[in-house]
């Protein structure tokens, strides 16, 4: 029996081609840079920074780039200062200096040499809570509590601004301090309960 015409569009059936074998190809390791070049030195210069923080004196040697916030909480152990987003815009690592309210993230601590700071390990204790962590208690001005630190050391410093006239106001002055959990409601009543006792 013949082989079957091939019709028009079809193509023979041909054996299968073998593939060619892989050529691998060898390549010589290269030393590592670091076999070729000289180490960095591993001891960067260091400043001595002096600081009072929450009323006690301190006196610490730094490297020139270490931010407030890292001093506070690598150098000092004072972890109630958070980070956050590390660009300035969420507030979490806010602390008061020298009574003023700073994003600690952005100022490095040789910048404040000399300074008075406020962590909110500072602002009162657990038997002896300051009027603003007692109203952010009463007011369930919290949720997660990773902002508090924050939103409290903001808006002591925002009533001793003279910013607490309105509610709209306190929103405004507090727009730095961000909450994720939305408890905006609660602290600012929190705010407004303490504003109305010291008015």
């Amino acid at each position: 029996m013949g082989a079957s015409p091939v019709r028009w569009g079809e193509r023979p059936c041909r054996p299968p081609v073998p593939p060619e074998p892989t050529r691998v190809r060898h390549v010589e390791k290269q030393p590592s840079r670091s076999s070729q070049e000289p180490a960095l030195p591993v001891d960067s210069p260091v400043v001595p920074v002096a600081l009072t923080v929450n009323g006690k004196p301190e006196r610490l040697e730094v490297d020139p780039r270490t931010t407030l916030l890292d001093a506070l909480r690598d150098r000092l152990h004072l972890s109630g200062t958070k980070k956050g987003c590390g660009l300035g815009q969420c507030g979490a690592c806010t602390v008061l200096v020298d009574g003023r309210r700073v994003v600690s993230c952005l100022t490095l601590a040789v910048m404040n040499d000399g300074a008075s700071v406020t962590t909110i390990e500072g602002l009162g204790t657990p038997d002896a809570l300051h009027p603003m962590q007692a109203a952010f208690v009463a007011c369930d001005a919290f949720q997660c509590g990773y902002c508090t630190p924050g939103q409290i050391l903001s808006a002591v410093a925002l009533i001793d601004e003279g910013h607490a006239g309105s509610d709209e106001e306190i929103r405004e002055h507090m727009s730095g301090n961000l909450c994720r959990c939305g408890a905006y409601a609660n602290i600012v009543e929190a705010i407004r309960t303490v504003a109305g006792q010291e008015g």
